[in-house]
């Protein structure tokens, strides 16, 4: 008979949760965070949906000793990328160990875990304290639920299960999202004197961001986050084959990492664009910031790495304080006051179409989370963690 954490994930992957706010008409997390919500309830947790957007709730499961002690908090995300080129992305099988299907590694493989660890806990007994369940939407985006969570919840700790291969992510870069446009004027291709190329023009910014990237990686590895880089992401341009192009537009992201300012990276793109203005005065460009997350490190005073560690070893498991390449939730649960670790199961695959979760993992996660909740509420005393007053 199946583990019950593997009906739950094979249960969850088939349930399309794709992102609207990266494919059009996506259906959104509405039917996995019911179908959580009522695994939730079935478990005897306390459920509460957050509307986020319309369609778009967040789910956050409570386990309540009923006597005040610490609190900790599982957070996973419930949306995932889109399916092109997957030919059957709903339908999870199991091959060889591997659980496949869209969003079984990132990150369905995670939330199994943690919402069947709370079925162990409940079945051990939670002595004191409480843990609490998040599911939320949209962090392959903006990470708009994960923002709403915190401005309603807290706990005294947290553990993002996100893909970790089991090991304990204690940090990660942070990234912003630019937008460049140089402009031209449109002419006939035959009229180069009344035409100006703005696609020529932004190969002038590409060579000099070129330039900065590798700089940026060139300087001193920062001993979790290793060092800043970044990258043209998409480009658009021009009308037809004989006109001129009027405009041009770029859009790029940059990583960033612990010590590095928002303003400090604008600077330096905006430095590029001024030097291209001095060299040419008719070059014309604009630059703007889409969006930007920081990065994020546990601190250093916390216990939560070390008692992740200590869990793990006991179940067998060899892990180790880590950083992570990948931007997650953990930042903003960080910022937000919540000391974070990430922990979850590896697999391959993420964003590509062909993706799987070690099932063998998904089942160690669970274990060695269950063992966390019981050993940090021996071990901690005071109380954060509930609904913000």
């Amino acid at each position: 008979m199946p583990d019950p954490c593997i009906e739950l994930l094979a249960r969850l992957v088939s349930i399309d949760s794709v992102n609207p706010s990266l494919v059009d008409e996506a259906a959104a997390e509405t039917g996995v965070a019911a179908a959580i919500a009522d695994h939730l309830r079935g478990l005897g947790l306390e459920v509460h949906l957050q509307d986020v957007a319309p369609g778009r709730p967040n789910v956050i499961g409570v386990l309540d000793s009923g006597l005040p002690g610490p609190s900790l908090m599982f957070c996973g995300h419930t949306d995932t990328v889109g399916v092109e080129g997957m030919a059957a992305p709903f339908t999870p099988s199991i091959r060889d160990g591997r659980l496949y299907g869209r969003g079984s590694q990132d990150m369905k493989g995670g939330v199994a875990a943690m919402i069947d660890a709370a079925r162990v806990v409940r079945e051990r007994g939670l002595n004191r304290g409480r843990l609490i369940i998040a599911a939320v939407v949209d962090e392959e985006f903006e990470s708009i639920g994960a923002d709403a969570l915190v401005k309603e919840w807290r706990a005294d700790a947290a553990v993002v299960t996100e893909p970790t291969d089991l090991q304990i992510g204690i940090g990660h870069k942070g990234f912003a999202w630019f937008e460049i446009e140089t402009a031209g004027r449109a002419a006939h291709g035959s009229r180069p004197k009344d035409g100006r190329d703005a696609i020529l023009r932004m190969g002038r910014v590409l060579a000099r961001l070129e330039a900065l990237d590798r700089s940026l990686q060139a300087r001193p590895v920062h001993p979790v986050m290793g060092t800043p880089s970044l990258h043209a992401s998409t480009i658009a341009g021009g009308r037809e084959w004989s006109v001129y192009p009027d405009r041009c537009l770029l859009q790029m992201e940059r990583r960033t990492v612990a010590g590095e300012s928002l303003s400090e990276v604008e600077r330096e793109v905006g430095a590029i664009l001024d030097d291209l203005r001095q060299e040419d005065p008719e070059f014309e460009a604009t630059m703007g910031v889409r969006f930007s997350r920081p990065p994020y490190q546990t601190p250093a005073g916390s216990m939560l790495p070390g008692l992740v560690e200590r869990c793990a070893a006991a179940r067998g498991v060899r892990t180790a304080p880590t950083g992570l390449s990948f931007w997650t939730d953990a930042a903003i649960l960080g910022d937000a006051g919540i000391p974070s670790v990430l922990f979850g199961p590896g697999g391959a695959g993420l964003h590509s179409i062909e993706e799987y979760v070690d099932v063998a993992d998904v089942l160690a996660c669970r274990d060695v989370l269950s063992d966390l909740v019981l050993a940090w509420t021996v071990n901690r005393t005071g109380f954060l963690g509930g609904l913000i007053p």
